[in-house]
Protein backbone atom coordinates (compact mmCIF):
# COMPACT_ATOMS: atom_id res chain seq x y z
CA UNK A 1 0.00 0.00 0.00
CA UNK A 2 2.88 2.18 0.55
CA UNK A 3 4.78 1.90 -2.80
CA UNK A 4 1.25 2.64 -4.25
CA UNK A 5 0.80 6.15 -2.51
CA UNK A 6 4.62 6.66 -2.67
CA UNK A 7 3.75 5.86 -7.01
CA UNK A 8 0.90 7.88 -6.81
CA UNK A 9 2.49 11.23 -5.51
CA UNK A 10 5.49 10.98 -7.67
CA UNK A 11 3.07 10.78 -10.40
CA UNK A 12 0.99 14.18 -9.39
CA UNK A 13 4.49 15.81 -9.04
CA UNK A 14 5.53 15.00 -12.26
CA UNK A 15 2.81 15.32 -13.87
CA UNK A 16 2.36 18.96 -12.61
CA UNK A 17 6.07 19.54 -13.39
CA UNK A 18 5.73 19.07 -16.71
CA UNK A 19 2.21 21.03 -16.88
CA UNK A 20 3.98 23.96 -15.36
CA UNK A 21 6.91 23.23 -18.55
CA UNK A 22 4.50 23.36 -20.74
CA UNK A 23 2.76 26.38 -19.42
CA UNK A 24 5.92 27.84 -19.74
CA UNK A 25 6.87 27.12 -22.97
CA UNK A 26 3.72 28.51 -23.83
CA UNK A 27 4.02 31.60 -22.33
CA UNK A 28 7.44 32.35 -23.65
CA UNK A 29 6.23 31.43 -27.19
CA UNK A 30 3.45 33.71 -26.55
CA UNK A 31 5.73 36.82 -25.07
CA UNK A 32 8.53 35.94 -27.96
CA UNK A 33 5.95 36.65 -31.07
CA UNK A 34 3.78 39.21 -32.58
CA UNK A 35 0.48 38.17 -33.95
CA UNK A 36 -1.58 40.75 -36.18
CA UNK A 37 -5.07 40.61 -35.57
CA UNK A 38 -7.28 40.36 -38.44
CA UNK A 39 -10.63 39.99 -39.37
CA UNK A 40 -11.88 43.35 -36.63
CA UNK A 41 -15.22 43.01 -38.86
CA UNK A 42 -16.29 41.39 -41.59
CA UNK A 43 -15.89 43.72 -44.27
CA UNK A 44 -15.16 47.27 -45.72
CA UNK A 45 -18.18 49.10 -44.18
CA UNK A 46 -19.77 48.71 -41.00
CA UNK A 47 -23.46 49.16 -41.91
CA UNK A 48 -23.39 53.27 -43.33
CA UNK A 49 -20.19 53.96 -42.95
CA UNK A 50 -16.26 52.29 -42.96
CA UNK A 51 -14.82 49.47 -40.82
CA UNK A 52 -11.27 49.87 -40.49
CA UNK A 53 -11.13 46.64 -42.87
CA UNK A 54 -8.77 47.35 -46.19
CA UNK A 55 -8.40 44.81 -49.23
CA UNK A 56 -5.27 42.93 -49.93
CA UNK A 57 -3.32 44.59 -52.57
CA UNK A 58 -4.66 43.67 -56.16
CA UNK A 59 -8.30 43.05 -55.18
CA UNK A 60 -10.90 45.08 -56.67
CA UNK A 61 -14.30 45.19 -55.40
CA UNK A 62 -17.68 46.17 -56.59
CA UNK A 63 -20.20 47.08 -53.92
CA UNK A 64 -24.35 47.77 -54.15
CA UNK A 65 -26.39 49.54 -52.06
CA UNK A 66 -29.63 50.16 -51.90
CA UNK A 67 -32.28 51.95 -49.23
CA UNK A 68 -35.81 52.23 -49.51
CA UNK A 69 -38.44 54.88 -48.76
CA UNK A 70 -39.57 54.76 -45.24
CA UNK A 71 -41.33 51.57 -44.03
CA UNK A 72 -44.19 53.95 -42.14
CA UNK A 73 -44.90 55.46 -45.55
CA UNK A 74 -48.12 53.00 -45.59
CA UNK A 75 -49.38 50.40 -47.64
CA UNK A 76 -49.97 52.88 -50.94
CA UNK A 77 -45.97 52.64 -50.89
CA UNK A 78 -45.46 49.18 -49.68
CA UNK A 79 -43.62 50.08 -47.02
CA UNK A 80 -40.76 52.30 -48.60
CA UNK A 81 -40.16 49.56 -51.12
CA UNK A 82 -41.83 51.68 -54.20
CA UNK A 83 -38.89 54.16 -53.62
CA UNK A 84 -35.50 52.82 -54.46
CA UNK A 85 -32.05 54.71 -54.03
CA UNK A 86 -28.73 52.93 -55.20
CA UNK A 87 -25.21 53.64 -54.85
CA UNK A 88 -22.85 51.48 -56.66
CA UNK A 89 -18.64 51.89 -56.59
CA UNK A 90 -15.52 50.48 -57.94
CA UNK A 91 -12.78 50.01 -54.87
CA UNK A 92 -9.64 48.96 -55.51
CA UNK A 93 -6.78 48.10 -53.50
CA UNK A 94 -3.25 49.60 -54.95
CA UNK A 95 -1.46 48.34 -51.66
CA UNK A 96 -2.75 45.99 -48.55
CA UNK A 97 -3.16 49.30 -46.93
CA UNK A 98 -4.72 51.20 -49.55
CA UNK A 99 -7.48 51.96 -50.94
CA UNK A 100 -8.94 54.21 -53.65
CA UNK A 101 -12.84 53.98 -54.88
CA UNK A 102 -15.19 55.98 -57.17
CA UNK A 103 -18.91 55.67 -56.79
CA UNK A 104 -22.03 57.01 -57.98
CA UNK A 105 -25.48 57.80 -56.09
CA UNK A 106 -29.14 58.55 -57.50
CA UNK A 107 -30.11 60.31 -54.43
CA UNK A 108 -29.11 63.82 -54.86
CA UNK A 109 -27.24 62.18 -58.25
CA UNK A 110 -24.16 62.24 -56.42
CA UNK A 111 -20.49 61.52 -57.29
CA UNK A 112 -17.71 60.50 -54.52
CA UNK A 113 -14.16 59.22 -54.28
CA UNK A 114 -12.53 58.18 -51.16
CA UNK A 115 -8.92 56.92 -50.13
CA UNK A 116 -8.57 54.70 -47.18
CA UNK A 117 -5.24 53.97 -45.89
CA UNK A 118 -4.80 51.70 -42.37
CA UNK A 119 -2.51 53.41 -40.54
CA UNK A 120 -1.76 50.96 -37.89
CA UNK A 121 -2.79 47.14 -36.83
CA UNK A 122 -3.94 46.10 -33.62
CA UNK A 123 -1.21 43.57 -32.60
CA UNK A 124 -0.72 40.60 -29.28
CA UNK A 125 2.32 38.63 -27.66
CA UNK A 126 5.66 40.33 -27.70
CA UNK A 127 4.92 43.83 -29.09
CA UNK A 128 1.40 44.82 -28.62
CA UNK A 129 -0.85 47.65 -29.73
CA UNK A 130 -4.50 48.14 -28.87
CA UNK A 131 -5.68 49.39 -31.70
CA UNK A 132 -6.39 49.34 -35.28
CA UNK A 133 -5.83 52.46 -36.94
CA UNK A 134 -7.48 53.17 -40.78
CA UNK A 135 -7.59 56.65 -42.16
CA UNK A 136 -10.56 58.06 -44.30
CA UNK A 137 -10.89 60.95 -46.37
CA UNK A 138 -13.59 61.57 -49.27
CA UNK A 139 -15.36 64.23 -51.67
CA UNK A 140 -18.24 64.52 -53.18
CA UNK A 141 -20.25 66.46 -56.01
CA UNK A 142 -23.62 66.54 -56.27
CA UNK A 143 -25.09 66.81 -59.75
CA UNK A 144 -28.75 67.32 -59.01
CA UNK A 145 -30.33 70.32 -60.92
CA UNK A 146 -32.81 71.80 -58.10
CA UNK A 147 -32.32 75.42 -58.96
CA UNK A 148 -32.77 77.78 -61.03
CA UNK A 149 -30.98 78.41 -64.49
CA UNK A 150 -29.82 82.07 -62.95
CA UNK A 151 -28.86 80.31 -59.62
CA UNK A 152 -26.82 77.96 -60.92
CA UNK A 153 -24.05 76.76 -58.78
CA UNK A 154 -20.32 76.21 -60.15
CA UNK A 155 -18.92 73.04 -59.43
CA UNK A 156 -17.08 73.96 -56.60
CA UNK A 157 -19.92 74.99 -54.56
CA UNK A 158 -21.44 71.79 -55.04
CA UNK A 159 -18.56 69.35 -53.65
CA UNK A 160 -17.91 68.18 -49.72
CA UNK A 161 -15.32 67.00 -47.54
CA UNK A 162 -15.39 64.26 -45.48
CA UNK A 163 -11.98 63.00 -43.21
CA UNK A 164 -12.39 60.25 -40.61
CA UNK A 165 -10.38 58.44 -38.46
CA UNK A 166 -11.49 54.87 -37.63
CA UNK A 167 -10.24 53.44 -34.46
CA UNK A 168 -11.44 50.01 -33.67
CA UNK A 169 -10.40 46.71 -31.03
CA UNK A 170 -11.62 43.56 -31.23
CA UNK A 171 -12.38 42.24 -27.82
CA UNK A 172 -12.34 38.47 -28.42
CA UNK A 173 -13.51 36.67 -31.73
CA UNK A 174 -16.96 37.34 -31.56
CA UNK A 175 -16.62 41.04 -30.36
CA UNK A 176 -15.33 44.11 -31.84
CA UNK A 177 -15.83 47.59 -31.04
CA UNK A 178 -14.86 50.98 -33.22
CA UNK A 179 -14.89 54.70 -32.58
CA UNK A 180 -15.03 56.74 -35.60
CA UNK A 181 -13.95 60.73 -35.08
CA UNK A 182 -15.26 62.54 -38.11
CA UNK A 183 -14.96 65.99 -39.70
CA UNK A 184 -17.08 67.00 -42.32
CA UNK A 185 -16.71 70.39 -44.61
CA UNK A 186 -19.72 71.81 -46.41
CA UNK A 187 -18.16 74.55 -49.65
CA UNK A 188 -22.26 75.81 -49.55
CA UNK A 189 -24.43 75.49 -46.87
CA UNK A 190 -28.24 75.69 -47.10
CA UNK A 191 -28.46 79.56 -45.09
CA UNK A 192 -25.46 81.58 -43.95
CA UNK A 193 -25.74 80.85 -40.40
CA UNK A 194 -25.45 77.03 -40.95
CA UNK A 195 -21.66 75.75 -40.00
CA UNK A 196 -19.10 74.65 -43.54
CA UNK A 197 -17.53 72.93 -41.28
CA UNK A 198 -18.73 69.92 -39.14
CA UNK A 199 -17.78 67.53 -35.98
CA UNK A 200 -19.59 64.75 -35.54
CA UNK A 201 -18.48 61.20 -33.09
CA UNK A 202 -19.40 57.53 -34.23
CA UNK A 203 -19.77 54.34 -32.99
CA UNK A 204 -20.06 50.50 -33.51
CA UNK A 205 -19.84 46.90 -33.04
CA UNK A 206 -20.23 43.71 -34.60
CA UNK A 207 -21.12 40.52 -32.42
CA UNK A 208 -20.26 37.50 -34.18
CA UNK A 209 -23.12 34.85 -33.57
CA UNK A 210 -21.92 31.93 -35.97
CA UNK A 211 -18.76 31.49 -38.09
CA UNK A 212 -20.99 33.61 -41.22
CA UNK A 213 -23.24 35.72 -39.22
CA UNK A 214 -23.03 38.59 -36.98
CA UNK A 215 -25.14 41.28 -35.71
CA UNK A 216 -23.81 45.05 -36.82
CA UNK A 217 -24.52 48.60 -34.80
CA UNK A 218 -23.91 51.82 -35.63
CA UNK A 219 -24.25 55.64 -34.39
CA UNK A 220 -23.00 58.96 -35.46
CA UNK A 221 -23.72 61.83 -33.17
CA UNK A 222 -23.60 65.35 -34.85
CA UNK A 223 -22.03 67.93 -32.32
CA UNK A 224 -23.07 71.00 -34.24
CA UNK A 225 -25.45 70.05 -36.82
CA UNK A 226 -27.21 72.75 -39.39
CA UNK A 227 -29.22 75.52 -37.98
CA UNK A 228 -31.91 75.64 -40.93
CA UNK A 229 -32.61 71.73 -40.84
CA UNK A 230 -34.15 69.53 -38.24
CA UNK A 231 -31.13 67.03 -38.50
CA UNK A 232 -31.12 63.90 -36.70
CA UNK A 233 -28.28 61.53 -35.40
CA UNK A 234 -28.00 58.37 -37.58
CA UNK A 235 -28.56 55.07 -36.36
CA UNK A 236 -28.11 52.13 -38.04
CA UNK A 237 -29.26 48.43 -37.22
CA UNK A 238 -27.81 45.15 -39.51
CA UNK A 239 -27.07 41.77 -40.37
CA UNK A 240 -23.45 40.59 -41.77
CA UNK A 241 -23.77 37.42 -43.90
CA UNK A 242 -20.57 36.07 -45.19
CA UNK A 243 -21.14 33.96 -48.24
CA UNK A 244 -18.05 33.00 -49.65
CA UNK A 245 -16.61 35.98 -51.91
CA UNK A 246 -20.06 38.02 -51.20
CA UNK A 247 -20.18 40.08 -48.14
CA UNK A 248 -24.19 40.43 -47.67
CA UNK A 249 -25.63 43.34 -45.18
CA UNK A 250 -29.09 43.87 -44.27
CA UNK A 251 -29.88 47.43 -43.12
CA UNK A 252 -32.39 49.19 -41.08
CA UNK A 253 -31.51 52.66 -40.39
CA UNK A 254 -33.01 56.67 -40.82
CA UNK A 255 -30.39 57.91 -43.19
CA UNK A 256 -31.44 57.46 -46.92
CA UNK A 257 -27.68 58.26 -47.83
CA UNK A 258 -25.09 56.17 -48.26
CA UNK A 259 -22.29 58.55 -48.02
CA UNK A 260 -20.60 60.25 -45.01
CA UNK A 261 -21.48 63.31 -45.83
CA UNK A 262 -25.00 62.83 -45.83
CA UNK A 263 -26.10 59.81 -43.45
CA UNK A 264 -24.04 61.91 -40.68
CA UNK A 265 -24.83 65.54 -41.78
CA UNK A 266 -28.43 65.39 -43.62
CA UNK A 267 -30.26 62.57 -42.17
CA UNK A 268 -33.64 63.68 -40.95
CA UNK A 269 -35.47 60.96 -40.22
CA UNK A 270 -36.47 59.60 -36.76
CA UNK A 271 -35.38 55.78 -36.24
CA UNK A 272 -37.72 55.79 -33.05
CA UNK A 273 -40.75 57.48 -34.76
CA UNK A 274 -40.83 54.77 -37.77
CA UNK A 275 -38.44 56.83 -40.24
CA UNK A 276 -36.75 53.37 -40.75
CA UNK A 277 -35.48 52.71 -44.00
CA UNK A 278 -34.79 49.28 -44.73
CA UNK A 279 -31.88 48.52 -47.40
CA UNK A 280 -28.82 46.51 -48.10
CA UNK A 281 -25.09 46.34 -49.02
CA UNK A 282 -23.66 43.72 -51.49
CA UNK A 283 -20.34 42.93 -52.43
CA UNK A 284 -18.14 41.15 -54.70
CA UNK A 285 -14.58 40.78 -54.67
CA UNK A 286 -12.19 40.21 -57.64
CA UNK A 287 -8.49 39.35 -57.57
CA UNK A 288 -7.50 41.52 -60.83
CA UNK A 289 -3.53 41.45 -59.63
CA UNK A 290 -1.33 38.28 -58.58
CA UNK A 291 0.57 39.65 -55.67
CA UNK A 292 4.23 38.74 -55.15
Amino acid sequence: MKYTLLFVIMLFVSLRGNSQDLESILEQESSDTTHLVFATFNGTRLLNGHSVETRKEGILEFMISHRFGRVNSGFDQLFGLDESNIRFGFEYAFADKLTIALGRSSFEKTFDTYAKYRLAQQKTGKNPFPLSITLFGSATAETIKDYLPENKPSFSERITYTGQVLLAHKMNPNLSLQVMPTFVHFNTVPFDNDPHDMFALGIGTRIKISKRVSLNGEYYYNINPFESVDVKNSLALGIDIETGGHIFQLVFTNAVSMIEKGFISETTGGFFNGDIHFGFNISRAFQIKKTK
